[in-house]
C-alpha cells in the first residue's frame, strides 16, 4: 500500500463514485480505476462492489477507508507542524559531540541562541567521533561535531585513507569545517621540558604517561620516535586528565580546544613538535541541514568558534595555518591573544 493509493480509497469513500473521485483528485477515471485494483491485490480482499452507477465500500473497504483517512490526517499534522516550525525557528536538535567541543563551544553557542531569543532545544550527547559518525547515520543524532584526531578502528565506516577525517568521503553527508586545533603536551609542576616553548615526542620517552582509551595513533608515533609510553592512568576525561597532571602524576597530552574551559595555573601547555593539526567539523544530513532549527544552531556554533579563537592561540582557522618550522620557533600571534600556561 502507498499514501498515493489511500488518497484514492479515502476519496471514494467520500464521493461513491470513481468518476467522481477522479474529479476531485484531478486524476482521470482509468487511473482511479487502476489505484482501486492495485490496493485491492495488496489488501488481499475485495474492498468495493459495484451499486448502479457507482460503488460502495465493502465491510473490509470501509475499515481501511477509516484508516486511510487517519494515516493522511497525520500526515496534515506533521507538515502543518513542520511548516510553524520553519516560520518561527523552533524545534528540537540532538547534538553529539566530543568532549572539548560539548564543554569549549556548545555552552557558548547556547547562550548566543538564547540572546537571540531563538526558540530551539539542544539535546546534547558526549561522545567520541566514531560513535557520533554512527548516530549521525542511524537516525539517532541531527548534527555529530568529529576532529581527526584519535579515531581507533572504523572497519565497518568504510575504507579510508589513512588520517582521512570520519565521514569526509560520504557523499550522504554535508561536512561544516569549524576549527583547527593544536596538540599540547601537559607538563606537571617544575619539569625541565616547560622551560621549551614546544617539546618533540621523543622528550618524552622517559616520561610517566596519562593516556585515554583511544590511544592507538599515539602508540604508533611512539614507536616511530623509538619508545613505548610507560602508562600509569587511564581516563577520558579532559579535567580528570589535566588534575592528574597538576598533581605530578605524569604527562598527557590535549587538543587546544581541550585547554580553553580548564585552566589549572600548576600545569604547563606546550606545543607538540610535528604533529597535524587537529579539524574539527560538523556533520549533517542535507534534508537536516536546511531544517531552520538546525541551521540556527550551526549559526550560533560559527559565531562563537569565532569568538574563541579572537581571544586565543590554541585554535586555528578551518584547515590550519602553514606549519611552523620545525624547532622551538614559536609563531607570531595576534596581541592579546591567550597562550596555553
Amino acid at each position: 500500500m502507498d499514501l498515493r493509493q489511500l488518497t484514492v480509497l479515502a476519496e471514494v469513500s467520500r464521493a461513491g463514485s470513481y468518476r467522481a473521485a477522479a474529479d476531485r483528485l484531478g486524476y482521470t477515471q482509468p487511473a482511479v480505476s487502476y489505484h482501486m485494483r492495485a490496493l485491492e491485490r495488496a489488501a488481499g480482499v475485495p474492498l468495493v462492489a459495484r451499486s448502479g452507477r457507482g460503488v460502495r465500500l465493502t465491510p473490509a473497504g470501509h475499515r481501511l477507508a477509516e484508516r486511510a483517512q487517519e494515516v493522511l490526517a497525520g500526515l496534515r499534522a506533521v507538515e502543518s507542524e513542520f511548516e510553524a516550525l520553519a516560520a518561527h525557528t523552533r524545534g528540537r536538535v540532538r547534538v553529539s559531540a566530543v568532549q572539548s567541543v560539548c564543554v569549549a563551544v556548545l555552552p557558548a553557542a547556547l547562550a548566543l541562541l538564547r540572546a537571540a531569543s531563538t526558540e530551539v532545544e539542544v539535546e546534547l550527547g558526549q561522545a567520541p567521533s566514531p560513535d557520533s559518525y554512527r548516530l549521525l547515520r542511524s537516525g539517532e543524532a541531527d548534527v555529530a561535531i568529529v576532529g581527526d584526531g584519535d579515531l581507533g578502528d572504523l572497519g565497518d565506516l568504510g575504507a579510508r585513507e589513512p588520517g582521512s577525517p570520519v565521514g569526509a568521503a560520504d557523499p550522504a553527508l554535508c561536512r561544516v569545517p569549524l576549527l583547527a586545533d593544536r596538540r599540547y603536551v601537559l607538563l606537571p609542576p617544575g619539569h625541565a621540558l616547560a622551560r621549551r616553548r614546544s617539546v618533540a615526542l621523543a622528550d618524552l620517552s622517559g616520561e610517566r604517561w596519562i593516556l585515554g582509551r583511544e590511544r592507538g595513533r599515539l602508540l604508533r608515533r611512539c614507536a616511530e620516535a623509538g619508545f613505548e609510553p610507560r602508562v600509569v592512568t587511564t581516563t577520558d576525561d579532559q579535567a580528570t586528565t589535566i588534575g592528574l597532571v597538576g598533581d605530578g602524576v605524569g604527562v598527557a597530552l590535549l587538543d587546544g580546544l581541550g585547554l580553553l574551559p580548564r585552566r589549572d595555573p600548576r600545569v604547563r601547555a606546550r606545543r607538540l613538535n610535528r604533529w597535524p593539526r587537529r579539524q574539527v567539523y560538523a556533520l549533517l544530513r542535507p534534508e537536516t541541514a536546511r531544517m531552520p532549527a538546525v541551521a540556527a544552531l550551526m549559526g550560533a556554533v560559527r559565531a562563537a568558534v569565532g569568538r574563541l579563537a579572537e581571544s586565543t592561540d590554541c585554535l586555528l582557522p578551518p584547515g590550519g595555518e602553514p606549519p611552523a618550522p620545525p624547532g622551538d620557533a614559536s609563531p607570531r600571534r595576534a596581541p592579546g591573544r591567550v597562550r596555553p600556561a
